[in-house]
């Protein structure tokens, strides 16, 4: 039923303050309090977790490698398995291909993909088997000599915990996906003692946005995460190093080569794990088995190379001191390398970080072993070359550069690793469409868009595209009057899908759609119903001060493709009609903003001088 005239002035009482005096920087309410709030137990669960996570691989490495129950932390090179490193680092990837067929597919791979396919698709919920198996199984893969690094696994979990804690309470998926990530960022804050890393890494690759309602409290739980990590695994930094001096100016531009050199193998790792995972696809054998094929390989390189097993911290330090030189540069470059992107493209359970950080390290050290120590010592340059490999093949050049620094305290150093970092992911942008991270997902037949920009409906208001002749009638006019306008081509009422009517004042009353006026015709009453009695006068309407984002939600809410624009200060005064059309031309601008172009005014004053 249509509502009557009288109910029409409440529901279009305009505010009396002005929209330019409520419009604030942020969006972000009181309910960031709450997110706070819940943060905190958040932070502590992923150091838990992250400690949990960090226990478990060291007693697997014991028992797998030593033939000893302990939780002493122990690296997996130092074995004296010989050739026997190969049943066990089968052994272990057969139980994972177990464990992801019967337990939960999402266990396989590096686990960022999953939890970035969790945020974009499936409203930031996380099963709770993938919280209890995905650190299992990194632990087992790990544990066994898997050449993987734990914070892909501890992001995942950290992030699954983070979201199975928010889905205890009444929130919205926005509110769930910042306690994931949250969860996420604690335990990437708890292994590393890198909280600003950690909370880069969640703005560069998780969250898809920059607000305070998500930064705040993400932070939080990463300020939190590295305080409880204290008591738990011992303070920061994990890597200390022999501090620096202030670089000279050759080695800025020694670290840009170094940073476009490892851009480009970054490239290159990238294409080889992809080509690995084709590669697996086409064995005639279930998927299941193919982290065992894998660990084949894994296990010869262990037997000849034991620095490609396991995590390799020791060795990343090594890089870090510049204690690696010459051969055995190349040798970790190569089996490192190949090893970890035949293992990862087998679908096995391991992180990406620790892999990344020793190839970029041996490259880095190696290039500046190239030039005899001129522009510094090699571990300088392994530091610049992890941080421009985090940040071209993980496309996070901020987190690269604040993650190398947070591991050494090496601060002389932020120069250089800025420099390399950006170089590297500017290649990395030009070469590949898309990071090792997204590959897996475009895989999927999921796209995601890395590039973050301010909206451009909370840029511009209603009154910069609304049509300022919008498409009046009289309320005692008769639909069949109307009508007969609209099929003469009545070039102001034909262009759009809705009338405006107003009453002998001049005020909106209400408005009659092309729907409307066809359910007149087609029940016989046209000829003597009028506009008024057929429009709809449950109106919402916009403002010429607001902004267009404020008002296409007015639509979306509604389900209304039309909004009539009035003015401010009191009345139904119209001043504009703002429709889909309206709104579609406010995006063709900005398209043409990046697309045309143009010379500036400057270079026609410049013509005028010069005649």
């Amino acid at each position: 039923m249509k509502a009557t005239p009288a109910s029409l002035a409440p529901s279009l009482s305009p505010s009396a303050a002005p929209a330019a005096d409520e419009l604030a920087d942020f969006r972000t309410d009181r309910r960031v309090l709450l997110l706070c709030g819940l943060a905190l137990p958040i932070g502590c669960i992923g150091a838990v977790v992250a400690k949990g996570l960090l226990w478990a691989i060291a007693v697997v490495t014991n028992g797998a490698f030593f033939l000893r129950f302990s939780a002493e932390p122990v690296e997996a090179q130092n074995n004296h398995l010989g050739w026997w490193v190969v049943p066990v680092v089968v052994g272990g990837a057969l139980v994972i291909g177990l464990m992801a067929r019967y337990g939960s597919e999402k266990i396989r791979g590096h686990g960022i993909p999953e939890a970035l396919e969790a945020i974009l698709l499936g409203r930031s919920l996380i099963d709770p088997k993938v919280a209890v198996l995905k650190p299992v199984s990194s632990a087992v893969s790990i544990g066994t000599g898997g050449p993987f690094g734990a914070e892909g696994p501890i992001i995942m979990t950290g992030g699954a915990f983070g979201s199975l804690f928010a889905q205890l309470f009444r929130l919205t998926a926005a509110e769930r996906k910042t306690l994931l990530v949250a969860g996420a960022a604690a335990g990437m804050a708890a292994v590393f003692a890198t909280p600003v890393a950690a909370v880069l890494l969640a703005v560069e690759l998780l969250l898809f946005e920059w607000k305070p309602r998500s930064f705040i409290p993400v932070a939080l739980a990463a300020i939190v995460a590295a305080l409880v990590r204290v008591p738990l695994l011992g303070a920061g930094p994990v890597f200390r190093v022999p501090l620096h001096a202030a670089p000279g100016a050759g080695a800025f531009a020694f670290a840009l080569l170094v940073g476009v050199c490892v851009g480009l193998g970054s490239g290159g790792l990238t294409s080889l794990v992809y080509a690995c995972e084709d590669g697996f696809a086409k064995l005639p054998v279930h998927w299941m088995w193919w982290p065992a094929i894998g660990a084949v390989v894994v296990g010869v390189g262990g037997a000849l190379d034991p620095r490609v097993l396991g995590v390799g911290y020791g060795t990343i330090h090594g890089l870090l001191r510049g204690e690696l030189l010459g051969p055995a540069l190349v040798g970790l470059l190569v089996a490192k390398g190949l090893v970890w992107a035949i293992a990862l493209g087998s679908g096995t359970s391991g992180g990406v970080l620790a892999p990344l950080l020793m190839i970029g390290g041996s490259l880095g050290a190696l290039l500046g072993s190239a030039v005899g120590g001129r522009f510094g010592d090699a571990g300088l340059w392994a530091m610049v070359g992890m941080a421009a490999m985090m940040g071209g093949t993980m496309r996070a050049p901020l987190t690269g550069v604040v993650f190398l620094l947070e591991l050494t305290d090496d601060f002389a150093a932020l120069p250089l690793l800025f420099v390399g970092s950006v170089a590297a992911l500017c290649v990395t942008v030009l070469l590949l469409r898309r990071s090792i991270l997204t590959e897996k997902l475009a895989r999927r037949g999921r796209h995601v868009a890395r590039e973050y920009s301010v909206d451009l409906f909370e840029l511009m208001r209603v009154g910069d595209v609304m049509d300022r002749v919008p498409p009046v009638v009289s309320a005692d006019v008769t639909v069949a009057a109307l009508s007969d306008r609209i099929a003469r081509g009545d070039a102001l009422l034909s262009k759009r899908q809705g009338t405006l009517v107003v009453d002998a004042n001049g005020s909106l009353v209400g408005i009659l759609t092309r729907a409307d006026i066809f359910r007149a015709l087609q029940g016989g009453s046209a000829p003597t119903t009028t506009v008024r009695e057929a429009a709809s006068t449950d109106l919402v309407v916009a403002y010429p001060d607001e902004t267009l984002r404020d008002a296409v939600a007015k639509m979306l809410r509604r389900d209304v493709g039309r909004l009539p624009v009035v003015a401010r200060g009191g009345g139904v005064r119209i001043v504009g009609y703002l429709g889909r059309a309206d709104v579609l031309e406010a995006q063709l601008r900005r398209q043409e903003e990046e697309e045309r172009r143009e010379h500036g005014p400057l270079r026609e004053t410049a013509r005028a001088f010069t005649g």
